[in-house]
């Protein structure tokens, strides 16, 4: 049986490697979970014992098969729970990422079959991200352009908000830049600031924080990028 921690370890991995191609180097699982690299290496350690990850020296980690299926039964679990804290338990969607962390471990698979039922099966969570099947094959992960890439005058509907950060998802949801929601972009500053109507409302996003917002095109000339 693996513990939290190893779990947390794969689904780090996995939501690395959905960001680019290539290993994953010790120092990024480091930074991302905020530990020392001799901690993640002891970890790594652990894994790839139990051929959860294939490791090759100096060039970093991969899931192994069986690690990956780890990885994807947390992270269903995960974003099942947060579907459920925001359309049955009156969770506000910036406050569901915590949650989730601490629930994704423990419940049973007689629980989770109780949420599909309860949601009718839904595709995507409260932040945008694909829900693995119950036959966890690897979904589509977003690779969508995101806000900071579009021009003034550029029109975009917000498809997905990346989850990691909770004072970025409680700012965007204070100003109910929330998925669904149509943008129209007034300004993009030099100085890093993206201002864009939402409704009726002006709101400016500090580039960092717009990063996170994922967008598909309804009026645009073409991303920047």
């Amino acid at each position: 049986m693996l513990s939290d921690v190893m779990e947390d370890y794969l689904k780090v991995i996995y939501h690395l490697e959905q960001n680019r191609e290539g290993r994953i180097k010790t120092s990024e699982i480091a930074e991302y979970l905020d530990v020392t690299s001799p901690t993640v290496t002891s970890m790594i350690d652990k894994l790839e014992e139990r051929g959860l990850v294939d490791r090759e020296k100096y060039k970093g980690v991969v899931l192994s098969e069986d690690g990956e299926r780890v990885a994807l039964e947390v992270v269903r679990h995960h974003r099942l729970l947060e579907a459920y804290l925001t359309e049955r338990l009156d969770y506000d969607w910036s406050e569901v990422h915590e949650e989730a962390d601490r629930l994704e471990h423990h419940i049973s698979e007689k629980f989770e079959e109780r949420v599909v039922e309860a949601l009718g099966d839904p595709e995507v969570d409260p932040h945008g991200d694909p829900i693995p099947n119950a036959e966890l094959d690897p979904p589509v992960e977003g690779a969508g352009d995101r806000l900071t890439e579009f021009d003034e005058g550029d029109r975009v509907i917000v498809d997905r908000i990346s989850d990691q950060d909770p004072a970025v998802l409680q700012y965007l949801s204070d100003h109910s830049i929330d998925p669904g929601v149509e943008l129209e972009i007034d300004e993009v500053a030099p100085f890093g600031m993206v201002t864009v109507q939402v409704a009726d409302e002006t709101v400016s996003l500090p580039e960092r924080i717009a990063a996170h917002v994922e967008v598909d095109t309804l009026s645009a000339t073409r991303p920047t990028n």
